[in-house]
């Protein structure tokens, strides 16, 4: 009986304290899911709203959108001096409303998705009664509002509900040209007399707006352009006739499945016919513009005009290492190469082409000399005069200062996570001054007004929420606060304790990353913790950035709290300002490289920091993050313990053409570097924990993928979780319920996997 109980009573203890430890975990659990709820449910720590603001023709005043007295009264246009803050209501929400139907005793407020002004200020666009078409695309309704006579109309008369797209008045306010149905048409407003410009939309070709990979990964979603006299149009037109089509099937909406199929170009397959024409505002042939080239194999990136008889192109080869900048004659369609950028890796389009000096120069942006500068360009052609002389890069144009002679742009070139304004000379002299204060550190965003006199200023920082506000330029004085976020300071303020611990580690080889660090209030460092490492990894975004990260930061900030160590590194090939050779060593090699950065920044932390359990690592990421999730867990499981990844994409040859060529080239010329950097390819090196998470309607990166890996670690005959959410899309938020259950699903397994706490 002695030997009985000697070998009981040490079972008896563990199972006790195994008890207590999951009680512990229980009560860590409860208390994260509130959190989360409180994130995610109830919406607790959601920012104050300002706008859409709309910076009026002076740039001295500015209108916003904001809800009119009374239960119905629907939304005032509010004009206010940007400098006194002086108010008036601009139109009130009364004269916004639309005719009652039969079963209404009131007409109803027009809710306000949108609103444009005419150029003369005579009249009002509103865009409303929106529906998504994918993911940035939408259709509604439009009305446009005359405010001296009163008159409110809706545009498109006689056509279905919610199906105008992009409209668009003419430069005298007379007209309005709109998408419907793939076909462009202009619309006369004082008597609706309607003139289909293209009349050959269908299925696959589509006029005016962009097949799905254009809009994803070149943002183009507006295909049309009024011409500055308004007498003709300039258009894309795509013929995806060819393209493969990929299917998204509903199993749970209707009694039988409904199949939805998009015209969808996968790496080294056929896109779409890209084409730009002009035609004339009344009607009439097309006059189509001469580009060189295979049209499925070039990208026709940007139009635009820059005076009544010449529009400009950027067009790219299939490879996107060649942007040639071209000047089009509209009346015959000649075209000529004014400007070319090239490089041995890739080269990005240019978002917007400012044009200065009576539109006789040009700004271009470009990483030519291995930083990403701006040039002035003339409009003959040349090679460019560099305008902002520092070794530093340009992050985006902000505005310009024509009378004065100043470009304003933000760039931050000792720290790689902030952003901040600065100016040049617009000829070229002197040197970039920094216009944002010293004392402001974080990340600020500017909307310059016309002019360059004052602009909307946002500014935040990994623990401060954004304030907007109006300064002058180039003083950058703040004269007057738009936005007051104190009542969610309050309640946010103790969930950002300790703050936010920014750091570089080395690697070896004299690299250097940048990442950052949370910890639980009752951090210890005399004890050990489970890490959780957030990873993005990819050419298309960064994560260690010092600005505010909204509910993903604060689930971060939850799961710290519950007892992890979260942090985040950017590896090399993410488009930090770290100049051109971090962001293009990974060509050819993405998914590679990222994960060996990332792996040996982990290893070279828990070296550093005694406090880091090595033995208990999780990670975890979304698209591209999810991805190199699996890269960690497949590729270094003597590092990675757990991981979730969601919608990965698993092979990079299912991703689409334009994303996946610029930064890997034609899968047919890189066989190997597909095979290297795709994560299934290594799926035998798992050994952890692993869940998969993917939305069964995304259209963007495809649960096949997700579906393919799972059969591969069948076959491999690998233990894991996996959770699909029918019919979400990529950002799995569609229904009500799903954010928040995502992020629970997600705390529960590091939870249930990777037991918080120090040890």
């Amino acid at each position: 009986m002695i030997r009985f109980r000697l070998s009981v009573l040490p079972l008896v203890v563990v199972v006790l304290l195994s008890g207590a430890a999951w009680a512990q975990q229980d009560d860590r659990a409860r208390v994260l899911n509130q959190q989360i709820e409180r994130i995610y449910q109830a919406n607790e720590f959601a920012l104050p709203r300002f706008g859409p603001a709309r910076w009026l023709g002076d740039g001295t005043a500015y209108t916003t959108v904001e809800r009119a007295p009374g239960a119905d009264g629907g939304w005032d246009i509010i004009r206010y001096d940007a400098a006194s803050g002086a108010r008036s209501v601009l139109i009130a929400g009364s004269r916004l409303t639309a005719p009652a139907l039969p079963a209404q005793s009131a007409r109803p407020a027009l809710s306000i998705d949108d609103y444009v002004w005419s150029g003369d200020g005579s009249r009002l666009l509103v865009f409303t009664n929106s529906k998504k078409v994918w993911r940035q695309n939408t259709r509604g309704d439009y009305w446009v509002l005359h405010l001296q006579s009163g008159e409110l109309k809706q545009l498109g008369a006689g056509a279905p509900a919610s199906s105008l797209m992009f409209a668009k008045f003419s430069p005298d306010a007379t007209r309005v040209a709109y998408v419907r149905a793939n076909n462009i048409y202009v619309e006369r407003i004082d008597d609706g007399r309607v003139t289909a410009l293209t009349s050959d939309g269908s299925a696959t070709i589509i006029n005016g707006t962009s097949d799905w990979v254009y809009e994803e990964e070149f943002g183009v979603r507006d295909g049309f352009r009024w011409s500055p006299d308004g007498r003709a149009m300039v258009y894309w037109q795509f013929d995806s006739s060819g393209v493969g089509l990929f299917s998204l099937i509903n199993n749970t909406d209707t009694l039988y499945p409904v199949v939805t199929t998009i015209p969808y170009p996968k790496a080294g397959t056929t896109n779409s016919a890209a084409r730009v024409g002009v035609v004339a505002a009344e009607g009439g042939a097309t006059q189509w513009i001469k580009t060189e080239g295979d049209p499925r194999n070039t990208y026709l990136a940007r139009i635009d005009w820059i005076d009544a008889k010449t529009v400009s192109i950027q067009q790219l080869n299939r490879l996107q290492n060649r942007n040639d900048f071209l000047t089009a004659d509209v009346a015959t369609g000649a075209v000529k190469q004014v400007f070319r950028d090239e490089s041995k890796s890739w080269v990005d389009i240019v978002e917007d082409v400012p044009w200065i000096d009576g539109g006789r120069t040009f700004l271009w942006t470009s990483e030519r000399d291995g930083w990403q500068h701006v040039y002035r360009v003339p409009r003959e052609g040349g090679s460019g005069q560099l305008i902002t002389r520092f070794d530093a890069d340009v992050t985006d144009i902000a505005g310009i200062d024509q009378k004065d002679g100043w470009l304003y742009f933000r760039a931050s070139p000792d720290n790689a996570g902030q952003r901040y304004l600065y100016r040049s000379k617009l000829d070229g002299s002197g040197v970039p001054e920094r216009v944002t204060p010293a004392s402001q550190a974080g990340t600020h965003r500017y909307d310059v007004a016309p002019g360059g006199k004052l602009a909307f200023h946002t500014y935040s920082a990994f623990d401060r929420p954004p304030v907007v506000d109006v300064v002058e330029l180039p003083s950058h004085k703040s004269l007057r606060t738009l936005t007051d976020p104190s009542a969610m300071v309050a309640k946010v303020q103790p969930l950002l304790q300790p703050p936010v611990e920014f750091f570089k580690i080395a690697i070896g080889g004299g690299v250097e990353l940048d990442g950052y660090m949370l910890k639980p209030s009752t951090f210890d460092a005399s004890k050990k913790y489970p890490v959780i490492s957030h990873v993005y990894g990819e050419p298309a975004g960064q994560t260690v950035n010092d600005s505010w990260g909204g509910g993903q930061m604060l689930f971060h900030r939850a799961l710290a709290e519950a007892g992890y160590i979260v942090l985040s590194v950017d590896n090399r090939g993410t488009p930090a300002p770290r100049g051109t050779d971090w962001r293009k060593v990974v060509y050819g090699s993405v998914g590679d490289l990222s994960s060996k950065d990332q792996a040996a920044a982990i290893w070279a932390l828990t070296e550093k920091y005694s406090f880091l359990d090595a033995a208990r690592i999780g990670v975890w990421g979304w698209s591209g993050g999810g991805t190199n999730t699996l890269n960690a867990m497949f590729r270094f499981p003597g590092i990675y313990q757990v991981g979730v990844a969601v919608a990965p994409v698993p092979d990079q040859r299912l991703y689409d053409t334009i994303y996946q060529e610029r930064y890997m080239g034609l899968p047919q010329e890189n066989v190997e570097g597909y095979k290297i950097g795709s994560a299934i390819n290594f799926a035998e090196g798992l050994q952890g924990k692993l869940l998969v998470v993917h939305g069964s309607g995304d259209d963007n990166v495809h649960a096949q993928g997700t579906e393919r890996l799972i059969n591969r670690l069948i076959e491999l005959g690998k233990p894991f979780d996996s959770m699909i959410y029918p019919n979400r899309s990529h950002s799995i938020s569609e229904g009500t319920g799903t954010t928040v259950h995502i992020y629970k699903l997600i705390a529960r397994y590091f939870l249930q996997h990777l037991p918080a706490g120090a040890r």
